[in-house]
């Protein structure tokens, strides 16, 4: 602890700012992003941090605001840009139908009797670029027709859709919540996207068996006429019923996939080239260009010049102002959670903190999984979750000097667990699939999130073996 303050002060204003978020967030109108400003402000109060900025005897200069500007601002510093563009990206893979067309293009590639395998891995690059609540809204339409059409449960095929969406917006940058993570753990972008991605595999799987077994037979209906679920037989289903679907006016693949695919390559070329230490001379290049800052603003340009052919130009940039607009909240509530963080680092909490835990011998690396856990539980969003527990998780971590990365991960794999009626995309995938008993509906969406999270969590102590 910093000269003056009491630990065991800090870990109570902690304490109480936490449940004072965790009340704010649950029981009141203030949105996430003051609650966490709030809390910040209390944490410091309560825990004796001066008012206004001092100079500590060990040369540190200390005060609640000052670490709430620097922890925003630190933030948003290396994040911010690449939020406005993802953000910007995926309305227009919205408007433009590319999303649609990727479904299209999973579909005949994995062929008959694999409908689920088709929405799920839909779902996982389409929620890359896009939030599973406007993903899922754009594909379940697909969903219902290939059920209309060969007799499997569109409840099978909404689950695996929305799987695929929830695992990769909880796991994979530059969705905004899996970016503010690394952002305020400070990890390599590029390592963080290959890993996320390699662990979101097993979970989509998870969910997709679930899917195929249970819910088909638990759930065995069909869209109906006038939004009605029409019960059918097993046996009913006719794999062979699938015809060419209307693509018409939808952009081709290459054309729909290019804006995603680019940044990913960049990103991970700039990654391996800097593990390599090649980065002289025309490799420089290559490392500049994978830059995530630079690698998303290229995709975003190629999604502007490719998608939006036939739109006039007021038509464009109304949705670029409509992505924009969703970024400023997200951008603000990425920010506050680093300047939770920052005052636990500048207070010297996280070092009282990680001696004390250390000193029970409890791993630091399952605190960040855990918090996100409950946060997540109790208030719903899973970005949200995400964000505060790194927020409170990364200096604690940095100073127990466990690995960073892995604490990034465990937040991100905490914050999947068990959506239930707190969390906005638990409505969406139910109202939108038609199921509207509170039993059925912890079925059909809160046991998969479920799933998800406990193959996370597996993942997480088997990667804290090597990490």
């Amino acid at each position: 602890m910093l000269e003056g303050l009491s630990g065991d002060r800090m870990l109570l204003g902690l304490v109480i700012g936490l449940a004072l978020l965790i009340f704010m967030v649950l029981k009141t109108k203030i949105h996430s992003f003051m609650a966490l400003i709030i809390a910040t402000v209390v944490i410091g109060v309560v825990g004796g941090m001066p008012l206004t900025n001092v100079k500590f005897p060990d040369g540190n200069t200390l005060g609640i605001i000052s670490s709430i500007t620097k922890g925003f601002g630190g933030t948003l510093s290396s994040i911010g840009i690449i939020i406005g563009f993802g953000v910007v990206m995926g309305q227009i893979f919205e408007v433009s139908g590319a999303a649609k067309r990727m479904a299209y293009c999973f579909l005949k590639l994995f062929g008959k009797r694999h409908e689920e395998e088709a929405m799920a891995i839909t779902g996982f690059f389409v929620s890359i670029p896009i939030f599973c609540d406007s993903g899922f809204v754009i594909l379940s339409p697909i969903a219902k027709a290939i059920s209309s059409v060969v007799k499997k449960s569109v409840i099978a095929l909404g689950v695996a859709l929305a799987g695929g969406l929830v695992i990769t917006h909880s796991l994979v940058p530059p969705t905004p919540g899996p970016l503010g993570v690394a952002g305020i753990f400070n990890v390599d972008v590029g390592k963080f996207i290959l890993i996320n991605l390699c662990l979101a595999i097993p979970m989509t799987i998870g969910v997709i068996i679930y899917a195929r077994t249970y819910i088909t037979r638990t759930f065995s209906v069909i869209p109906g006429g006038n939004g009605d679920l029409v019960k059918v037989s097993p046996s009913d289903y006719d794999p062979d019923a699938i015809t060419e679907q209307d693509e018409e006016g939808l952009p081709s693949a290459f054309v729909s996939f290019a804006p995603l695919v680019l940044p990913i390559i960049l990103i991970l070329l700039n990654t391996v080239l800097s593990a390599l230490k090649l980065t002289t001379g025309a490799f420089s290049v290559l490392v500049f260009l994978g830059q995530p800052i630079i690698a998303v603003g290229l995709g975003l340009l190629v999604a502007l010049f490719t998608l939006t052919r036939g739109m006039d130009r007021d038509t464009v940039l109304r949705n670029i102002e409509k992505g924009m607009s969703q970024a400023g909240i997200i951008l603000l509530v990425t920010g506050g959670g680093g300047a939770l963080g920052q005052i636990i680092k500048d207070s010297g909490l996280g070092n009282y903190i990680a001696q004390g835990l250390a000193a029970a011998s409890v791993p630091l690396i399952i605190l960040p999984f855990l918090i996100a856990t409950l946060v997540r539980f109790i208030q719903g969003s899973g970005t949200v979750a995400m964000v505060t527990a790194a927020g409170i998780c990364a200096p604690i971590i940095s100073a127990g000097g466990d690995s960073m990365m892995l604490g990034a991960i465990a937040c991100c794999c905490g914050s999947l667990f068990f959506s239930y009626w707190n969390d906005s995309f638990f409505w969406v995938v139910n109202r939108l699939l038609g199921v509207s008993l509170p039993k059925d509906q912890i079925k059909v969406w809160s046991i998969p999130t479920t799933i998800a999270w406990a193959i996370g969590g597996i993942e997480v102590l088997i990667l804290g073996i090597f990490m």
